[in-house]
């Protein structure tokens, strides 16, 4: 995945997520707005990190390796590594903000949604 492809990727399950965080939170009277709020805001702040934090560049040129074997399988690894740790903090972020959502949200939304599906 390059790096476009993952910012595309990144707000789409912003968006996902936000979709129904603000679907639930505008559908019942007795969601805590001020937690939906801050979860929102958690969300928001997740994707934005998970986008800026893409935009890393790989600092080495061809020069510095063998060959350009060497250096495709560098800069491969580079990226691998750099996608894999900024995925773990996007979900981990995501995670947070939805098990805050889920705080706000009283007991018997959650047993009604439940039975709908």
């Amino acid at each position: 995945m390059n790096k476009r492809d993952y910012k595309k990727y990144v707000e789409s399950v912003g968006d996902s997520a936000l979709a129904s965080m603000v679907d639930i939170a505008e559908s019942y009277d007795n969601v805590d707005k001020a937690k939906v709020t801050d979860a929102v805001q958690k969300v928001i702040s997740a994707v934005a990190a998970a986008k800026s934090n893409a935009d890393v560049t790989f600092d080495k040129g061809v020069k510095a390796f063998d060959n350009i074997v060497a250096y495709s399988k560098a800069k491969k690894a580079f990226f691998k590594q750099l996608f894999n740790k900024i995925n773990e903090n996007f979900f981990k972020e995501l995670d947070e903000a939805v098990k805050e959502f889920n705080s706000a949200v009283p007991e018997e939304v959650k047993a009604e949604n439940k039975a709908s599906k």
